[in-house]
């Protein structure tokens, strides 16, 4: 196995395993405070982070076996370096986890995209154009949607720049467009990478 196999595998067993454990730790905590396993599970599926992390998991894994689209890459290197900056800048501060859910917490924040953006910059580059970038909207504008319409149903938002009940609509607005101009300039910023790699 060469070098941008082994780091692709590593990423791929590295994200499953923080899935897993953060998983088995959001079961335990709220089925210990009455909720049930499926409300549990519902819960995992509400955050950014996490369906991030199962995007560069089921990527990573197909990086390993075939050839996976500079597109598609691009998608989930943006989706999960965006991850990284923002819990960096904007939740971090916000709670210190301890113990196994320390672990978790710095897995899927700080080592899965260090892992991944190491495997993207392994891979073939050259044939991103900077309309692609247009595509990796698509997952944080859909993301939004999906947050405010679970919200609207259950009264639970996983991040406090989402919740409508903590931002008023100017403000909700404004910080959908920031996050969203704030994620088109990563993927630039990496096609601009992609582009120079190639030469």
């Amino acid at each position: 196995m060469n070098a941008r196999k082994a780091i692709v595998l590593i990423t791929a067993v590295v994200t499953w395993a923080a899935l897993l454990l953060q998983l088995y730790l959001i079961i335990g905590k709220m089925t210990s405070e009455g909720a049930t396993t499926l409300a549990a599970i519902w819960r995992f599926f509400g955050f950014f982070t996490i369906l991030s992390n199962i995007a560069v998991a089921v990527v990573a894994s197909l990086m390993v076996v075939k050839t996976v689209s500079a597109r598609t890459r691009l998608c989930a290197v943006s989706a999960i370096t965006f991850v990284g900056i923002v819990y960096s800048v904007a939740l971090r501060a916000t709670w210190q986890p301890e113990g196994w859910q320390a672990v978790a917490d710095h897995l899927l924040h700080d080592a899965t995209p260090i892992l991944f953006v190491v495997a993207w910059l392994s891979s073939d580059h050259g044939t991103l154009r900077w309309r692609d970038a247009g595509w990796a909207i698509v997952a944080p504008v859909a993301y939004c949607i999906y947050a405010l319409a679970r919200g609207a149903n259950d009264s639970w938002y996983a991040y406090w720049f989402l919740d409508p009940t903590k931002l008023n609509a100017p403000r909700m607005i404004g910080s959908i467009a920031a996050l969203s101009v704030s994620f088109i300039i990563l993927a630039l910023a990496f096609i601009a990478i992609d582009r120079r790699l190639a030469r």
